[in-house]
């Protein structure tokens, strides 16, 4: 397996690293504040390939995948995708997932690199006909208001009328890859799920565009942010419900999936802690595990913080109980306490993800 990021040559000498699964990620090439800008200026590749991919084939493992998370993939139509959460017997999440209809019997599984040891033994233990295709699979990211025109140039015409969570099969020099239309960016962003052995080719040509630039993680988690996306691990862990991870409208009801009795009855008390946006006045940012304060007491905690540099002000996800949850209620964080104020996500919308 690749240990190594993908083309070296663009990495600076500010170039940071990290390594999940196995795979050696940069969090930064240039620089994350120019990644960011450029991301939503124009259009950035992100090496993704640390995420895990896992094929469901035939009616009977999409029927026990559905009863294992909080959405419903079973009604989705060919070539639609649908976000949803992987569930615990006692509605906590193991981790969010994206699920793809390839076929009329055939989906993709794609999962967060945190938690794909324990995601891979629940799907593998208990969905049948599951395959792990995780180690056979790289991932690129094209995102940005220029990543139509950047995949057309590169060989994906199909990108010209791929709908928004929609996925499809092609082939770029003679090897088959799944093309989907998700993003973790809040831009026009496609996904690009391929062989191994096509990653460097694939990335050297987009990278050999006058409008394209690699970006690491460190933007990746900037943008999202200031899309009030969630992180898996960070912003959510195995103590927490999709109904408290602010998930809500993406939860199946009326569909039977382990752990729903729990998540009724949770929603049903009304009493319960909220992921919220929050944001400062100034520069100055809230930052993850910061306490957070309601009348100089504690009330919750910081998941993710950061300045937001497409709006100009620090930013946030944090929890607190659902009665503070409001946009407009005024808390403080951190030691020297920082004030900040509930408000509706995203932080920026602006976003091209939708055009």
């Amino acid at each position: 397996m690749r240990k190594t990021p993908l083309y070296d040559e663009h990495l600076s000498a500010n170039a940071k690293m990290t390594e999940f699964s196995g795979w050696a990620m940069p969090i930064q090439y240039a620089g994350i504040l120019a990644e960011h800008s450029h991301t939503r200026s124009a259009v950035s590749v992100f090496d993704c390939s640390h995420m895990g991919e896992f094929r469901l084939r035939g009616a009977a493992a999409a029927a026990q995948f559905n009863t294992l998370i909080a959405s419903d993939i079973e009604s989705l139509r060919v070539g639609r995708g649908r976000y949803g959460a992987l569930l615990t017997e006692n509605a906590t999440i193991i981790d969010d997932v994206i699920t793809f209809r390839l076929a009329e019997d055939e989906w993709m599984v794609v999962t967060n690199a945190g938690p794909l040891d324990r995601v891979g033994e629940v799907i593998l233990d208990q969905t049948p006909d599951a395959e792990d295709i995780s180690g056979e699979t790289a991932k690129i990211d094209v995102q940005g208001p220029g990543a139509r025109e950047a995949m057309i140039q590169v060989g994906f015409d199909l990108a010209e009328k791929l709908p928004y969570f929609a996925a499809q099969g092609t082939t770029w020099q003679g090897s088959s890859v799944i093309v989907a239309r998700a993003g973790y960016t809040g831009e026009l962003g496609f996904e690009l799920y391929i062989p191994i052995a096509l990653a460097e080719p694939l990335w050297q040509a987009f990278c050999a565009l006058d409008t394209v630039a690699p970006a690491g993680l460190g933007a990746r988690d900037t943008l999202r942010l200031e899309m009030g996306y969630p992180l898996s691990g960070q912003d959510f862990d195995g103590s927490r419900t999709p109904l408290e991870a602010g998930q809500n409208r993406f939860i199946a009801w009326d569909t039977s999936f382990r752990g729903r009795d729990a998540l009724v009855a949770k929603r049903e008390s009304n009493d319960y802690d909220l992921l919220v946006g929050i944001q400062t006045g100034s520069r100055r940012a809230p930052r993850h595990d910061f306490e957070v304060y309601y009348d100089d007491t504690p009330v919750g905690h910081v998941t993710s913080g950061a300045y937001g540099p497409s709006v100009g002000h620090g930013i946030g996800l944090a929890y607190v109980p659902k009665a503070l949850s409001e946009a407009g209620t005024q808390l403080t964080v951190g030691p020297r306490r920082l004030e900040v104020e509930v408000v509706s996500l995203p932080f920026y919308s602006h976003g091209t993800c939708r055009t």
